[in-house]
């Protein structure tokens, strides 16, 4: 098959694809029948998954692993686990009894016993960008900011009581309100305070100086042994990061709680819609291979004077192959043009009728650029693949049969 050969076929292909207009416009809207439902469906599939995939990540808490119960963690092992993959964000917690202070607001409104949660760079629970708590200044929750009548740039009086030598002691100290989180970040009381600000309250409590509160009574903490941490706060990088981190924890002997359930959920949901696109496109494909296959055989019967003809002037039987196989391309690229055109406004038709309820990047369907691609070359291979046969069939068209009705 000589490149002059190939063009000149090509070019006849597309005369007799333009002369037969209306059989060509059927073929076309055929795929285009098959094709938009399918991508119909990929864009449900990938706009609700994704929308929900997005929505799970946005809440922290579907990342977070809890463990339960007080440990004795070294601090080897916090730097074993920050090193681990999949670890988004880490923070030692001290034990629940040293893990509060007592405060009072601006106006003087007072909060015993308030919750201190250790927080750093990165807390996902923070506002993006959100410096976070260092020295003395500390991020408030909804709950806490309301009972103590607070806001940002507040001045707090915190105090830390213990009893030492028979002697009831109270450290006091001031606090920053750096900001306020909201009540969907994190539902109980509680300040964000820097990890030594907690630390320092713990060995207050235990009977050691204080500094970091403005105190120097009691003794200094030994060096040895080293100090035990009772928890940790950890927050995996993405879902999938969940189930390893989680497993990794349990393999230690820790009791561990995530929000699996809720993940798990979101997988079923992507295999049941992959499954059912799967099938109906198999099916699909199958009927319109089949049909392009048989449409352009008939094509091909039709015009086997024709191609006999071509033939007899010189075309080789390859060039006679590529009639069927250019007008079996042209099929599949405007077919896949048309079914682009409406998928773009049904999608756009379901997003205004059914996205009352979504975000503002958010979408009921959306198609990767990729996918559709993808869907893009499936289709141009799959019409190539039922010109071939056509193809064969032209290829031993006799040129002797262009004679026979002279």
């Amino acid at each position: 098959m000589s490149a002059r050969g190939a063009i000149q076929a090509a070019r006849l292909a597309l005369a007799d694809f333009r002369f037969d207009a209306r059989v060509s416009a059927c073929l076309v809207l055929a795929l285009a029948a098959v094709m938009t439902p399918l991508l119909v469906l990929f864009g449900l599939k990938y706009g609700m998954i994704s929308t929900l995939q997005e929505r799970l990540l946005a809440d922290p808490a579907n990342r977070e692993i809890v463990v339960v119960g007080s440990q004795r963690l070294a601090p080897e092992w916090f730097e074993s686990l920050r090193a681990a993959s999949g670890v988004d964000f880490l923070a030692p917690r001290s034990r629940s009894l040293s893990a509060t202070l007592d405060v009072r607001g601006p106006e003087g409104a007072a909060y015993p016993g308030l919750e201190m949660v250790p927080s750093a760079a990165g807390d996902p629970l923070l506002p993006a960008g959100a410096k976070p708590p260092q020295g003395s200044a500390v991020w408030l929750t909804a709950a806490a900011a309301q009972r103590l009548g607070a806001r940002t740039g507040d001045t707090l009086a915190a105090q830390v009581a213990r009893t030492l030598g028979g002697e009831t002691q109270v450290a006091r100290f001031p606090l920053t309100v750096a900001g306020v989180l909201p009540e969907t970040a994190f539902g109980r009381a509680a300040a964000f305070v820097a990890v030594d600000l907690l630390l320092a309250t713990e060995d207050y409590r235990d009977g050691y100086t204080a500094p970091r509160l403005g105190t120097t009574h009691g003794t200094a903490r030994p060096a040895s042994p080293p100090r035990v941490f009772a928890g940790l706060r950890l927050y995996a990088r993405g879902l999938d990061d969940v189930a390893p981190l989680a497993e990794r924890l349990r393999s230690q002997g820790m009791e561990v709680r995530t929000r699996a359930a809720e993940i798990e959920n979101v997988r079923a949901i992507d295999r049941v819609l992959s499954l059912i696109v799967l099938v109906i496109a198999a099916i699909g494909a199958t009927g319109f291979l089949l049909s392009l296959g048989a449409s352009l055989w008939a094509n091909v019967e039709r015009k086997r004077r024709d191609l006999a003809l071509m033939r007899l002037i010189g075309f080789s039987p390859r060039d006679a192959a590529l009639f069927p196989a250019v007008q079996g391309a042209l099929v599949a690229v405007l077919g896949t043009a048309l079914s682009g055109v409406v998928y773009l406004g049904v999608s756009a038709v379901f997003d205004l009728s059914l996205g009352a309820n979504l975000g503002a990047n958010e979408f009921v369907t959306r198609m990767p650029p990729g996918r559709f691609a993808f869907a893009a070359i499936v289709t141009l291979a799959a019409a190539l693949a039922a010109a071939a046969f056509a193809g064969r069939r032209a290829a031993r068209v006799d040129p002797a049969e262009s004679l026979r009705d002279v």
